[in-house]
Order: structure tokens, then C-alpha cells, then sequence
């Protein structure tokens, strides 16, 4: 864990404009402590005692932190009197207790802190003036991928291979270590970020140094620079993902400013019917939301289902807010949340802090319908809950399981346009074999993975995974041989309960072997297919199937030639590795041939493998072990391996920047100045660089996966004497701006709609564009250079969901860095437009019904964007389109930028040279 931040301010009651709210309160244990008390508040504001949890937790912060600067009395009273449905105008200055990492994300964070000291020593400035304030926990864990899978020495081949290729970046992290006071690291091998976030660096409550009358403590809340940060919403703490670029702000003393929320309710009635997993309820969920248009707000669950939820499960549909488009998915502290932590070994002494402080707080238990104020409700009846998939392209296209068969043969002949994939039906049945023998069909299962921070932190789906594995296994049921299998548990603490249940023997004879402890197949690092089977499915177009437990599913993201991509339960990924083929349909077809005692073989039907809930609470006594837990994550410090002891580091406080493909200093600060030159008011005579449709994601933007040789990253480290098999994945290359700025817009499935259709109708894929003047086409790096040393500036035109997906930094600095000035989409999602400001970037979105379709913009146009005078958050701006016969057209677009941060932010480039310009004048 990182050591604690070295000074907190101190919370001297005289000057504190609220001083008569600071309480005190007693654990059970008789220990006293103070606290910024809500209850007390209500006395001056009766608003609060009505208030959503969530955002009577925000207040505390806000309360605590009004020092008359940053936060001041007026922050406190309007969120005090914060309304269901009122308009959202305030901006909140939210002061969190801690900042979490992980490594993809991490490593340019750390270098752009490297880059600031670099800048204060020149300037003759003290490095150490650069250094976080509240606690940074990094935990690497995206870096691992399945090379080797379905044998025993998986888990150790992978993570060296993980260490050979990420010396430098692993190097660069234990400089971090020994150079900032507040900067720790859980080593490679540990878990995934978010169940090490839950099960060991989640604190419950912080305290500081108070005085005579005890310690004020103060709730544990967060941001993380990874979308599923949510998933600590599960135990009460208020979190959310947000760009590195905004996570390093918060870390060197920056409020983290967002406006007022609306806050829907979530009731949850009944209970869940047996045979159906926590994964299908998020699924479920997830599609309801995403209808319910969520984006940006808080969702709170209550009401007698809701408390009648176990912590993981909990925790899964926490996990899961990023799909539905919320900030939070939050749930409220109660007695499941306590059994958690004692279940979690955390000590006796925090863990009666923690009930006693949110006791004291009146925020301890599960709300009843009609006690708090919402501004929306949403109902689930849990009984209504189905077993389910989702996909083939989108996290919120839910399909039961009985309709995946037939909804999958209706999109194989759907255009493109529809969500299908555009193949003549009677191709969908033909067997192909590839050189090496092997026959592959459409809708084939390429890939089953267990894998991603969803649900292996979730006990009551693995457990139910190795159950239907027992039970497949001894009905003779067998993997299917196109099948690549993984198992990449959250932590170590999963493989001990399932060898402890008597499980994992099973798992593995399906090929189902712990692999890694790392987010993996999720984020693009399920390691590649056989070479003969993807020249088979690149010769035959054909459109072959990953089945996976995780929450993103966005295309080419799990594998470049796998189209179809289905989020599944942990039991239905192994059921699918066994059908291995999604036009089967489990509800009425066999899950295939086993032999039985008597030798014959005979039809085996999901129905006779599938666990019942009694079979899963049985085992459940095996997840829930506090020793294990405090044992395992003593490690941390004490016994780190072998391999990340191996890792030398450098020394000092200011980093040297030796030769590196995987870490160079950002470009960012270079001639830095404290004075920032005026931000121009608008833009001037722009070109397009892209004409997208709706849902482009930060996967499409940002580069993420494999890099190819072809590409220009590809090109890049080709030419720096890089080997083809030592590119890694772009992630692990993130420190790295020249990689990273040719792989943006570089997804191999993007579609850039300035290039015309084919006479079929389909779209050209790939990061391709028109050089304007003269339609050349070319990769859009190459453009975007050409237009850089011309002086161009140029634009992007969008439609719904501009940015949707993973918190991406590298989506709005490779945007920045290649010339960009404007994005302009029908509606954006909340942390790429914010990341898009934080890089000096300006986000416009069109009104009513415009569009650049309705506009008929074909992408030869020039265009002007005028913002006027002085920039005022949310104002309209005229977009001026220029036609190439000397025609003009003007339309009025609203402004994104936000809130009055925003603008500052905007104004001084972004928000880190904004950062580094406070902190040296200080």
C-alpha cells in the first residue's frame, strides 16, 4: 500500500466555517473519535436527512474541505439543498481521500509526473514540489497476456514472458517508488485492480491527526484511472473512473470538479429464481439503464432486494456502471458490508471505526422505498431475471440464453448498419478446414475465458464454474479443440478457495488452468489464435466467436479477427467451451456427447451439469477466509517474488529518460511557460480529419491490443529495431507518446465515413483517411503530420455516445497530439468529453436533430467554429461550414466545457500545465 500522504491538512475547528459540526463518537470498543457530522449539518440544512447516500457522502467531503479557497460555505450550502429534479448548474469540489491505479494507466501518469519534475528543475524549482498528497496505489495488472494456456505451467510462463517484455516499465515504476513519498505498487501476479481494491486497499473510513478529543475521521472515497473503479461502489465507498489526466489533479491537490448530479433510485424487489447468476442480473441491469439514459448520473440501489444481495454480488453490478453509462453504481453501507470485511481479514479496530462512524453518520443501512428523495425510480423484480449473454458488439444487448442461437443466425445476414455482420445465410452452416486440419465453422467459439474484474471477484460464479465443470467432467463431457481456454482469477485468494473446494482439478481437465491474475482476455490481452486458424477465418471472412466473463465486448477488442463477442456467467463461458459453438442452443440442444459409465455415449443437456443454489452456498464457507486473506496480501511488502525483486530501478528525485521504447518524455510541457499564451477562441479554417457514426468508443480512439507490423506504430518500432514478436500490446506501450499517437484512430474496425461506400454498400475499416485538399487517402497519422506542418488545424465529427468505454487518457492525447482542435458528436460520454478538455481539446455537440449526416457534410469541407468573446461553460457556438464551391452554411452547437474549471482548464492548454503552473507559484 502507499504510505500515507505525508502532510493532511489539518482540521483546526476555530477557523472551519462549519466548526459546530464537528462531533465526536465512540466504537464499541470505547475509542473516541471526531467527524464531521451530516446529522449536525441538518440542524442548519433539513434537506440533508433526505438526501440520496451517495451524495450525503459527497457532502461530507465538501464539508470536511471547505477552507473558504477551493471549497467554500456556498459549495457546502448548495449541495446541502441539493434537489431531485433541479437543473444542474453546480459544480462540486470533491476532495478524495485516495487515488487507485492501474499499471496501463499508471505508467503515463507517472511519466507526465516525471515530466513536471523535469520542468521545476529547470526552472530552478524544488522536484519534490511535485508530489502526491493523498495516498496512489498502483496495481499492475493489465500487463499479463495468454500466451501459454491449459497446462500447468501457464500461470508461470506468462508472467515471465510479462517480465521480459515490461523490464523497462517495470523499472520505471520502482523509480516512482523510491522518488515519491505517497507512490505504492502491488507487483505483477496479485490481482486485478479492482479485487485488490475491495478485498485490501479499501479502508472503510481514514483518519487524521485531530487532537486532544481523538482522530477526525472521514469516510474512504476515491477516483481511479480505470472505468471499473466502480466496483468499490459494492462497499459503500464513493468512487468513480476517471482519466489519468484528471487523477493526477486530484493527486497533486486538485478538488475533482464535476457538476451536481441527478441521482437515480434502483429498487430491487424479490429474489433472484434458482439456476441464475449474479451475471445475469448485472446484464440485466446494465440493459435497463442504458434505456433508462443514465449517462452522468449517480445510480443508488435500495429497497428489500437490494439488502438482500451478498457483497460480490454487490460488487458485479457496481463493477458494471461504465456499461450502463452511470457515474456510480453505488450501494449504502449495512451489515453485509461489515461481514465482508471481517470476511476479508481486515482488523478489528477498523472494522468497528467503520460501523461506529457510519452509525454516527445516520448512513448505515439499506433505504426503505420513499425515505430518501430521488430524482428518477427504476424497478427490477429480481424473480423477473433470466439467464443471459450479451453482445455481439455492445455491453447492453442482452439476449437469453434459449434466443442467443437464433438472434446470432439473424445477425450473420444483417447489414452492418443493423448490428449484423453482413454474410449471405447459407454460408453460415459451411464447415472450413484450415491448413493444419482443423474445420472451423461461423458462429464457432474461438475463445472461452473466465477472466476480468466483473466476476472472478465474485465467489458465487467460480464456485458454480467449478461445480458444472465437476459435473461435465464426470458426465464425460470434453472441450471442444478450436477451443483457447483461460482462467485469470482477480487474486490469489480465488484459486485457494476453489483448490480448497475440490474444484480446480476439474476446471483444469476442461483446459480452464489459472493462466494469469490480471485483467487479460477483457482488455485485449487473450494472446493470439493459432497462425492457421486466423488465415482461415481472414481467407473465409468468417465470423467466428469469443464467449467471456467480462463487461467490455466492443469490436476488435477482445481479438482483431474475432467479430462476435459475448459476455457470459462463469458457468455458461465453460458450458460454451463445451457446445463450442453459439448456434448451438443450450435451453433445447445437448451440450454435446458423453460417455457414460457403461461406455456408451449419450446426449448430456445443460440441465443435467448446471449447479443448484444449495450446491454453491455450500461451498461458499471455503471464499470467505480472513487468515487467507491477511496472509496473501502480507506479501505485498514482504514476499513480492522473485521476479519483481529481480527489477532494478533508477535512483534520485528527477528521472534520467534512458533510451526506451516503452517510456519517453511526454511532449506536453515542452516550452513551458508560467504564463499561459492566449487560448485561441474558437477554431480557423479546419479540415476533417473523420466523418463516425454513433457508439465510437475510446476502443476505437485509443490504441488498444496488438500492434501491426503494417501500421504505423508498427512502422515506428520496426524502425527503432524493434521485432515484430516484442511489440507487445499498444497498453503496455502507453509511456510512450510516438507509439501511442500513431495508434490512435488505428483500430482496425473503425470506420472513417468520409471515405465512400463500396459498391456493396460496406464501409472501408481501419484508422484510414481523405487528405484534403485532392482526397489522397492515407493512414490518419500520416495526414494528421501533413496537416500539422501545413499549419492546418483539423476536426472530428461524431454522432450519439462519442467516447463511450474505458476511462482512455491516450483517446484525448493522441487526439491532442494529432492536431486536433474540435470534436463535435450529437452527445458525448462523461469521461472522454472531460478527458477532451483536460487536453485542451474542445468537445461541441449539435442540437435538437442536427447532425453531421442531416448537415450532409461529405468531409472535403473547411470549418470554422466561433466561440466568441470570453468563453462561459455550456454557451452556444456558431459552426461555419465552408463547401468547396465557395457556399457557406452556419449552424448553432453547444459547448461542452462545462463547468467554470473547465474553462480555466481549457485556457491554460489542459489541465496538467493549469496543475504545474499552481504548484510552482505556490
Amino acid at each position: 500500500m502507499a504510505k500515507a500522504a505525508a502532510s493532511r491538512p489539518q482540521h483546526a475547528a476555530p477557523q472551519h466555517a462549519f466548526a459546530k459540526t464537528l462531533k465526536t463518537f465512540k466504537t464499541a470498543s470505547g475509542k473516541t473519535g471526531q467527524f464531521y457530522s451530516l446529522p449536525e449539518l441538518a440542524k442548519q440544512f433539513p434537506n440533508v436527512s433526505k438526501l440520496p447516500v451517495s451524495v450525503r457522502l459527497v457532502l461530507e467531503s465538501v464539508l470536511r474541505n471547505c477552507d473558504g479557497k477551493k471549497v467554500t460555505p456556498e459549495h457546502v450550502a448548495q449541495l446541502a439543498n441539493w434537489k431531485p429534479t433541479a437543473a444542474r448548474t453546480d459544480e462540486i469540489p470533491f476532495v478524495v481521500a485516495r487515488v487507485v491505479l492501474q499499471d496501463f494507466t499508471g505508467v503515463p501518469l507517472l511519466a507526465d509526473l516525471a515530466a513536471m519534475r523535469n520542468v521545476a528543475s529547470s526552472l530552478g524549482k524544488d522536484p519534490k514540489t511535485i508530489e502526491p498528497l493523498v495516498p496512489v496505489d498502483l496495481v499492475v495488472d493489465h500487463s499479463v497476456m495468454i500466451d501459454h494456456y491449459g497446462n500447468k505451467k501457464a500461470l508461470d510462463l506468462n508472467m515471465k514472458l510479462e517480465f521480459e517484455r515490461n523490464e523497462e516499465r517495470y523499472q520505471f515504476m520502482k523509480w516512482g517508488m523510491q522518488a515519491f513519498d505517497t507512490f505504492g505498487v502491488v507487483p505483477p501476479g496479485f490481482g486485478i485492480v479492482h479485487q485488490v481494491n475491495l478485498e485490501y486497499l479499501a479502508r472503510g473510513v481514514h483518519k487524521t491527526a485531530g487532537g486532544p478529543k481523538g482522530d477526525v475521521y472521514y469516510p474512504d472515497t476515491l477516483v481511479g484511472t480505470d472505468s471499473h473503479t466502480t466496483m468499490i461502489n459494492g462497499i459503500g465507498v464513493v468512487g468513480w473512473g476517471v482519466g489519468g489526466i484528471e487523477a493526477e489533479a486530484g493527486m497533486l491537490g486538485q478538488p475533482v470538479y464535476f457538476l451536481t448530479p441527478d441521482v437515480v433510485g434502483f429498487e430491487l424487489t424479490g429474489q433472484l429464481r434458482e439456476g441464475v447468476t449474479a451475471t445475469d442480473l448485472v446484464l440485466t441491469v446494465t440493459e435497463l439503464l442504458r434505456r433508462a439514459k443514465v449517462v452522468g448520473k449517480f445510480v443508488e440501489f435500495f429497497g428489500p432486494g437490494t439488502a438482500s444481495l451478498a457483497l460480490p454480488d454487490r460488487a458485479t453490478i457496481a463493477n458494471m456502471a461504465p456499461e450502463y453509462g452511470a457515474t456510480m453504481g453505488f450501494f449504502p453501507v449495512d451489515d453485509k458490508t461489515i461481514e465482508y470485511f471481517k470476511g476479508t481479514g481486515r482488523t478489528k479496530a477498523e472494522i468497528e471505526a467503520f460501523e461506529a462512524y457510519f452509525k454516527a453518520q445516520k448512513l448505515f443501512g439499506v433505504p426503505k422505498s420513499g425515505e430518501i428523495d430521488y430524482s428518477s425510480v427504476v424497478k427490477l423484480d429480481l424473480g423477473t431475471v433470466a439467464p443471459s449473454l450479451a453482445g455481439p458488439k455492445r455491453p447492453q444487448d442482452r439476449i437469453e440464453i434459449g434466443k442467443l442461437a437464433g438472434t446470432f443466425g439473424e445477425l450473420f445476414s444483417k447489414p452492418v448498419a443493423d448490428n449484423g455482420f453482413n454474410q449471405p445465410a447459407d454460408k453460415l452452416g459451411q464447415a472450413f478446414t484450415t491448413s493444419k486440419g482443423t474445420t472451423i465453422k461461423n458462429g464457432d467459439v474461438l475463445i472461452a475465458a473466465i477472466t476480468s474484474c466483473t466476476n472472478t471477484s465474485n465467489p458465487g460464479v467460480l464456485l458454480a464454474a467449478g461445480l458444472l465443470a465437476k459435473k461435465a467432467v464426470e458426465a464425460g463431457l470434453k472441450v471442444q479443440p478450436h477451443v483457447k481456454t483461460s482462467l485469470a482469477p482477480g487474486s490469489r485468494i480465488v484459486t485457494e478457495y476453489l483448490e480448497k473446494a475440490g474444484l480446480l482439478p476439474y476446471l483444469e481437465k476442461l483446459g480452464f488452468n489459472v493462466a494469469a491474475y490480471g485483467c487479460t482476455t477483457c482488455i485485449g490481452n487473450a494472446g493470439d489464435l493459432a497462425p492457421d486458424i486466423n488465415e482461415a477465418i481472414t481467407a473465409n471472412d468468417l465470423v467466428c466467436a469469443a464467449v467471456l466473463s467480462g463487461n467490455r465486448n466492443f469490436e476488435a477488442r477482445i481479438h482483431p479477427n474475432l467479430k462476435a463477442n459475448f459476455l457470459a456467467s462463469p458457468p455458461l463461458v465453460v458450458a460454451y467451451a463445451i457446445a463450442g459453438n453459439v448456434t448451438k442452443d443450450l435451453m433445447t440442444q445437448p451440450v454435446g456427447k458423453g460417455k457414460g459409465k457403461d461406455g456408451k455415449l449419450r446426449d448430456v443437456y445443460l440441465g443435467d451439469i448446471w449447479p443448484t443454489s444449495d450446491e454453491v452456498y455450500k461451498l461458499m464457507k471455503f471464499a470467505m477466509n480472513p487468515k487467507a486473506f491477511k496472509s496473501n496480501y502480507e506479501k505485498v511488502s514482504n514476499k513480492p517474488g522473485k521476479l519483481w525483486d529481480a527489477i532494478k530501478g533508477g535512483k534520485g528525485q528527477v528521472y534520467a529518460w534512458p533510451k526506451s521504447t516503452y517510456i519517453a518524455r511526454p511532449p506536453f510541457f515542452d516550452g513551458f511557460e508560467m504564463t499561459p499564451s492566449a487560448a485561441a477562441s474558437g477554431v480557423k479554417g479546419a479540415r476533417i480529419m473523420a466523418l463516425f457514426g454513433d457508439s465510437i468508443t475510446t476502443d476505437h480512439i485509443s490504441p488498444a491490443g496488438s500492434i501491426k507490423a503494417s501500421s504505423p506504430g508498427g512502422q515506428y518500432l520496426t524502425a527503432h529495431g524493434v521485432g515484430t514478436a516484442d511489440f507487445n500490446s499498444y497498453g503496455s506501450r502507453r509511456g510512450n507518446h510516438e507509439v501511442m499517437m500513431r495508434g490512435t484512430f488505428a483500430n482496425v474496425r473503425i470506420k472513417n465515413l468520409t471515405i465512400p461506400p463500396k459498391a456493396d454498400g460496406s464501409r472501408e475499416e481501419g484508422g484510414l483517411t481523405l487528405f484534403q485538399p485532392g482526397a489522397e487517402k492515407m493512414f490518419i497519422y500520416d495526414a494528421a503530420m501533413k496537416y500539422i506542418a501545413a499549419g492546418t488545424p483539423t476536426v472530428i465529427f461524431g454522432g450519439e455516445e462519442y467516447g463511450t468505454g474505458s476511462s482512455r487518457d491516450w483517446a484525448a492525447k493522441g487526439t491532442q497530439l494529432l492536431g486536433i482542435k474540435a470534436v463535435v458528436a450529437r452527445s458525448f460520454e462523461r469521461i472522454h468529453r472531460s478527458n477532451l478538455v483536460g487536453m485542451g481539446v474542445l468537445p461541441l455537440q449539435f442540437k435538437g436533430n442536427d447532425s453531421w449526416d442531416s448537415l450532409g457534410l461529405k468531409g472535403n469541407e473547411l470549418i470554422d467554429i466561433d466561440l466568441g468573446g470570453d468563453i462561459k461553460p455550456q454557451q452556444d457556438a456558431q459552426l461555419v461550414i465552408t463547401k468547396p464551391d465557395g457556399s457557406q452554411q452556419k449552424v448553432t452547437l453547444t459547448l461542452r466545457i462545462d463547468t467554470p474549471i473547465e474553462v480555466d482548464y481549457y485556457q491554460h492548454g489542459g489541465i496538467l500545465p493549469f496543475v504545474l503552473r499552481q504548484l510552482l507559484a505556490a
